[in-house]
């Protein structure tokens, strides 16, 4: 028999001053979320480039440094296709995603291990980015955004090429070389 928690049964959460009423709200919600989480990352991947070691994570991430600049310059110009400033809204998920990579720096040893460490967090990086972009894409399309439509799809598919790229640099050898250590 299931224990009851202290929350079952409560009321429905009621929604703060100023909560998304609207598709739109939501939308431009989601595009302050990212906006930030893009930023955060551009700063943030600098950092784990340093700690690789594999020289071909190194690119990787590198590559996916530049990739995430013109993510920040994309997503401003669908704040700009849907008449909006854009404007950046704290990404918990992201801030927490983050902190978790620098954890897994501290917690490893420079070499094959940390590398796929690295590996590891950069994919749940991704994976975020990659449900992000996915549902923002989903939310441009029946808004009829066609404009920031395409620039989100363009980003989707980014993003998934980044993660398939990382998962080919683990399997490769840097797993099988991370298990010698």
């Amino acid at each position: 028999m299931a224990t009851k928690t202290k929350t079952a049964g409560k009321a429905k959460v009621p929604a703060k001053k100023g909560a998304a009423k609207q598709l739109e709200d939501l939308f431009e919600d989601g595009l302050k979320d990212i906006y930030w989480a893009e930023k955060a990352l551009t700063k943030a991947l600098p950092k784990m480039g340093k700690n690789a070691s594999s020289p071909e994570l190194k690119k990787a991430i590198a590559d996916h440094l530049t990739q995430s600049v013109e993510h920040v310059t994309r997503l401003e110009k669908c704040f700009a296709a849907i008449g909006k400033k854009a404007v950046a809204k704290k990404c918990d998920a992201m801030a927490g995603l983050l902190k978790e990579g620098e954890g897994i720096l501290e917690e490893t040893e420079p070499g094959s291990v940390r590398d796929a460490g690295i590996i590891a967090a950069s994919q749940k990086v991704e994976h975020y980015e990659i449900a992000t972009y996915g549902t923002l894409a989903a939310f441009a399309k029946v808004l009829n955004q066609k404009s920031a439509l395409a620039l989100l799809l363009k980003t989707l598919a980014e993003e998934k090429k980044c993660d398939e790229l990382l998962t080919s640099i683990a399997d490769t050898a840097l797993n099988t070389e991370a298990i010698k250590n």
